[in-house]
């Protein structure tokens, strides 16, 4: 067992077989968590099949990580609860890390609590900022009571786990270069009967429209689009500006729009480059999920709608006379 101090990320290899990016944000807050603990080795969790490394190290040798777990098998191909969460915990006991911060993705989202369970330590879920209080110990934050209120939460024993949404933290603006240690470790899961095969992976058209994470323009409506139909014009504007549909949660419990594209406090944080807000009124529930995109467009019929404030573009008026407009100024210049 280790008596230094450290921080344990997981990093998660997605389909594509790239790192999510979520483990390059969070890479970036522990850094100043550690500076706030008074230095400490900042170390990831690679779970994977056997894979080409030097882009891998690359990675982790410019964001600030200090050593990288390395665990390689043909059977991690694909990502399975009951194997990886094994993984997980055995090297926790093994290394006893000070905390442990997982992405909220929907995979960080499994693998999360089964390894705090497992473990018996507490987890803070979907977090929405992390910081260090005045006893060392991580103050985690995150939206309670439907997003009404932001409560920040202690864990009592260790490792102190929480799980973050994407796109809350940047990442690191220039490379933080370390000398990287790889240490490969043997996967102990021959005892474990995989329960179940994967065949095939088939992504949903509502995915292939949806990828709020990594989508550079967002077209987001609200209450003040009515209807199903009023989210459909959202959907051939986001088609012809090359983005996607993002909602607010008021639209989202009129049954107007699906839950997986909710922007705000309970729901998604984004950082697109383009941020369309339509029939948004700018409740600071929703305000939080998307106030650091690069440029807003607001467009409402009130003139004193909150969102306005946030907004580097207004346009009052009728969204079912401008968003036609607007999607046939987008066809005339193709």
């Amino acid at each position: 067992m280790s008596e230094e101090k450290e921080i344990l990320l997981y990093a998660e290899v997605t389909r594509d077989k790239y790192i999510h990016t979520v483990f390059f944000e969070l890479a970036n807050k522990a850094l100043e968590l550690a500076a706030k603990l008074g230095g400490c080795k900042i170390s990831a969790l690679l779970i994977t099949e056997p894979l080409e490394m030097k882009g891998y190290i690359d990675g982790f040798t410019n964001s600030g990580i200090d050593r990288v777990y390395l665990f390689e098998d043909e059977r991690l191909r694909n990502y399975n609860t009951e194997i990886y969460a094994k993984i997980a915990v055995d090297l926790v006991k093994e290394i006893n890390p000070e905390i442990m911060l997982i992405g909220a993705t929907n995979q960080g989202r499994d693998l999360a609590p089964r390894i705090s369970s497992a473990i018996h330590t507490g987890l803070t879920a979907d977090c929405t900022d992390l910081d260090i209080n005045e006893k060392g110990q991580l103050a985690a934050t995150r939206p309670t009571f439907g997003g009404q209120l932001m409560a920040t939460i202690l864990c009592k024993t260790l490792p102190q786990m929480a799980t973050v949404r994407p796109k809350v933290f940047r990442p690191m603006s220039e490379n933080a270069v370390r000398n990287t240690e790889i240490l490969r470790k043997t996967p102990q899961i021959n005892e474990i009967a995989p329960r179940i095969e994967i065949v095939e992976f088939v992504k949903t058209l509502e995915d292939e429209l949806n990828d709020l994470d990594s989508a550079e323009i967002i077209v987001a409506g609200g209450r003040g689009m009515g209807t199903r139909e009023g989210f459909e014009l959202l959907s051939k504007l986001a088609e012809k500006l090359g983005g996607t549909v993002g909602a607010s949660r008021a639209a989202v419990d009129m049954g107007i729009a699906p839950k997986n594209i909710q922007i705000g406090q309970t729901g998604k944080t984004v950082r697109p480059k383009i941020y369309i807000a339509c029939g948004i009124s700018g409740a600071i529930q929703h305000i939080v999920g998307m106030k650091d995109s690069e440029k807003i467009i607001a467009i409402n019929w009130d003139e004193n709608a909150p969102i306005f404030e946030v907004a580097d573009l207004g346009i009052v008026g009728d969204l079912n006379k401008i968003l036609p407009e607007m999607i046939e100024c987008c066809w005339d210049n193709k």
